[in-house]
């Protein structure tokens, strides 16, 4: 792993997104010299690989809760059940 990625992967995905954000403003404006745009373009794309972890962690986190038929918890089971 680069040390680009190394750094990235302490981002959370808070901070992950709002530098995706800026590099996507960046690029829009096309004010970035060709050199750098490849590289702000490939760190973006590290950055939406990292966002993407975090959020698959987070689903795979959440649970739903299960009720009897009063309406009662009776315990939890994966959100997405298959």
């Amino acid at each position: 792993m680069t040390e680009t990625a190394n750094d990235i992967a302490s981002y959370s995905f808070e901070k992950a997104v709002a530098e995706l954000e800026n590099i996507v403003a960046r690029l829009e404006r096309g004010d970035v010299a060709l050199d750098e745009s490849i590289a702000i373009y490939e760190r973006g794309e590290l950055l939406k690989k990292h966002c993407e972890a975090l959020l698959t962690a987070a689903e795979n986190r959440i649970e739903k809760i299960r009720l009897d038929r009063a309406g009662k918890p009776t315990g939890t089971e994966p959100l997405d059940k298959e």
